[in-house]
């Protein structure tokens, strides 16, 4: 995770939030960002947008949760992944962020 400031401090909170919420995660590096593979699949990405100013936590089976998380944001209109996006480490709800996760894990 080699990326500038606020972007590196972000990214690596929320890397700790899931690796902390799901011990058993893998991190990967695929296309240059980092994957978070749970029972050998894809699961979570962090990435940043070009022309955003925030960090995407992309989860990759986002769609089957946008009832239950509203929150959960379909950002460019990707068919299967929702995500959670942060400005600042400040805007990161950590228990929210846990709980998606742990409901997330369930869909695998």
């Amino acid at each position: 995770m080699n990326q500038t400031e606020p972007y590196q401090s972000i990214m690596l909170y929320v890397r700790d939030i899931i690796q902390n919420t799901l011990p058993e995660v893998q991190e990967k590096y695929n296309y240059g960002i980092p994957f978070y593979h749970y029972k050998g699949k894809p699961f979570i990405y962090l990435n940043i947008l070009k022309r955003t100013n925030f960090v995407d936590v992309a989860f990759v089976k986002g769609v089957l949760m946008k009832d239950q998380f509203p929150q959960l944001k379909d950002y460019n209109n990707r068919k299967n992944v929702r995500s959670m996006q942060y400005t600042s480490i400040e805007s990161i709800n950590q228990q929210e962020l846990s709980k998606i996760i742990n409901t997330a894990a369930k869909t695998y």
